[in-house]
């Protein structure tokens, strides 16, 4: 006669046996978090073609005035668009929160190279202010990696201010195609992908997604 089936363990079972890899993970999670205990200022690189760039970038700086962290936001091309994360940042949190809107819309909006670049080097002297500032602990450079993109700045004089800022103020670079010297010297750098995207289908951007 053929031997009968093992019995699958029941439900105590199957909970200690979870109770045991959750414990083991956590003992390596432990060991693991002892040997962090440092802190810094850290440069932070939101890229790629997908969407999320700037949103990430906002939620950190709700995250600092939550903490009552003093913090800045530059916006590099966006300025000119009305949107609801600077509404909310000027009428409700201005004393946390300084918002320099510079930029005055997507290249082929003003289509006016010398314009574009007066606007990026304005907002750039704005953002160089903050960053220096040490009573400033995060800045939000939105977009400027597209200012970077079309060389309306020199990432070089970019990349040495972030390397001069105080220790503990945290930069937060947005924006598609991020220049490799950034990616290099940036503390974290995230790729946002595109796999699928609403305005391939026919929608138009819309208030509370996109602005």
């Amino acid at each position: 006669m053929p031997n009968a089936p093992q019995c699958q363990g029941g439900p105590l079972e199957d909970a200690a046996r979870h109770a045991a890899k959750m414990a083991k993970i956590k003992a390596a999670r432990d060991r693991m978090m002892e040997t962090k205990e440092g802190e810094k200022g850290l440069i932070i690189v939101h890229t790629g073609a997908g969407k999320g760039k700037s949103s990430s970038g906002f939620g950190m700086i709700l995250r600092c005035i939550a903490h009552g962290m003093p913090c800045a936001v530059v916006q590099f091309i966006k300025g000119a668009w009305d949107t609801g994360e600077r509404r909310l940042l000027t009428t409700h949190f201005a004393e946390l929160c300084q918002f320099h809107a510079m930029g005055e819309g997507f290249t082929w909006e003003t289509q006016d190279k010398d314009r574009d670049i007066a606007a990026a080097r304005a907002g750039w002297e704005k953002a160089k202010e903050l960053i220096l500032d040490p009573e400033v602990r995060m800045v939000l450079l939105d977009e400027i990696n597209i200012a970077l993109r079309y060389d309306y700045l020199d990432v070089a004089e970019v990349v040495a201010v972030l390397r001069d800022k105080p220790p503990m103020t945290h930069v937060v670079l947005t924006g598609r195609n991020a220049k490799p010297e950034l990616i290099e010297m940036a503390d974290l750098v995230t790729e946002m992908t595109l796999v699928k995207h609403p305005f391939r289908g026919g929608i138009k951007a819309q208030p509370g997604v996109e602005f």
